[in-house]
């Protein structure tokens, strides 16, 4: 497990695909609080 997080974190694939992770997992975030909001919305 070690070997796996000090691949991760100082490797450059590692930090793209921490980048990547985190990146998707923020624009769920966002995308999931934009829908709720259109869903409440009574304009339609």
């Amino acid at each position: 497990m070690d070997v796996v997080l000090d691949l991760l974190f100082t490797s450059p694939i590692g930090l793209l695909s921490l980048f990547t992770i985190l990146f998707i997992i923020g624009m769920a975030i966002t995308l999931l609080g934009w829908y709720k909001r259109k869903m409440n919305s009574p304009e339609e």
